[in-house]
């Protein structure tokens, strides 16, 4: 059986480090057996791969590449709240925002660059959701969200005086 990290490296990708908020909010937290991100934005190394609209400034290919980055962004900040990529069993629902120009309405083509990245490293089905927006924090063309299943983590036992 290959696991997500084993997954992740034969597609040449290593998580990135969890990007710093940039504002009141965390990137991800647990939710009993669950993990949800906050949006992540398509960056590499702090900068933003793309700016502008979908349909205008960012062709959707490039957004679906962006969109791609971002999963990988969103998935970091998961394994980090989560013990660890490995410790993710299973992608439960993906939310792909696309900053879009008022003619566009391919977002969906768009998410698929996100869907298809964590559809092979888990091997497994997810939803989804895709919209379009007005515009997005820094004028990135993608922002995307997730939720996650992990294997639980082991209560630590309570030691009681005797």
């Amino acid at each position: 059986m290959t696991t997500p990290s084993k997954a992740l490296a034969g597609l040449g990708l290593e998580l990135p480090t969890v990007a710093t908020p940039a504002g009141a909010y965390v990137p991800a937290l647990r939710v009993g057996s669950q993990v949800w991100t906050s949006g992540q934005l398509p960056t590499v190394d702090g900068s933003l791969v793309a700016t502008g609209l979908v349909g205008a400034e960012v062709t959707p290919d490039a957004a679906a590449d962006a969109a791609r980055i971002a999963a990988l962004n969103a998935l970091a900040a998961a394994a980090a709240v989560a013990g660890g990529i490995d410790r993710i069993t299973s992608v439960v629902k993906v939310v792909v925002h696309v900053a879009s120009d008022p003619g566009f309405t391919a977002q969906p083509a768009v998410a698929n660059g996100a869907s298809e990245l964590l559809g092979s490293v888990f091997g497994s089905p997810h939803v989804r959701t895709a919209v379009g927006a007005a515009v997005l924090p820094l004028n990135a063309p993608v922002e995307v969200e997730l939720v996650v299943e992990t294997q639980q983590v082991p209560e630590v036992p309570r030691v009681v005086p005797a």
